[in-house]
């Protein structure tokens, strides 16, 4: 897949996770933020497993080869649905955003130092340190009221 392809798809994917809590959100008002998480993921579930055996050419079989640790996607994905579902009704979802993107620019910068996950290790140096920095300044100008 081409490089101009693989950035839309990842540009799409971020604009429907800024979207994602606010919607949650809402459905929180009638039903609970843990439910709506819970709705959400068993409404994401659902969707998943179609396309899944609809387009994709692995197999869930290959659970049995696993290790515990690679099955935690899943709760860290419902830890964060249930925080944005809470967190965004109460500070906005500029604010939510904002520091999501912090953690995960940080986070991802950790990762990519130790090459953890198997990840392909990009050391973190100060064009990076200066870039998160920057983007630390971003989320501390939207934060401050």
């Amino acid at each position: 897949m081409s490089k101009p392809m693989l950035a839309l798809i990842t540009f799409l994917g971020g604009a429907a996770a800024a979207i994602q809590p606010s919607v949650n959100a809402r459905l929180a008002r009638h039903i609970g933020v843990i439910e709506s998480a819970s709705v959400s993921f068993l409404v994401g579930t659902l969707a998943l497993v179609v396309v899944a055996y609809a387009l994709s050419p692995g197999d869930y079989r290959g659970l049995q080869n696993t290790q515990w640790w690679q099955l935690t996607g899943g709760f860290l994905g419902a830890f964060f649905v249930a925080v944005t579902t809470f967190v965004v009704p109460r500070i906005g979802a500029t604010a939510t955003m904002a520091l999501i993107i912090s953690a995960q620019l940080i986070m991802g910068m950790i990762l990519d130092h130790f090459g953890m996950f198997g990840l392909r290790g990009a050391a973190i140096d100060l064009r990076r340190i200066i870039g998160a920095a920057v983007l630390g300044l971003g989320v501390y100008l939207i934060l401050k009221r």
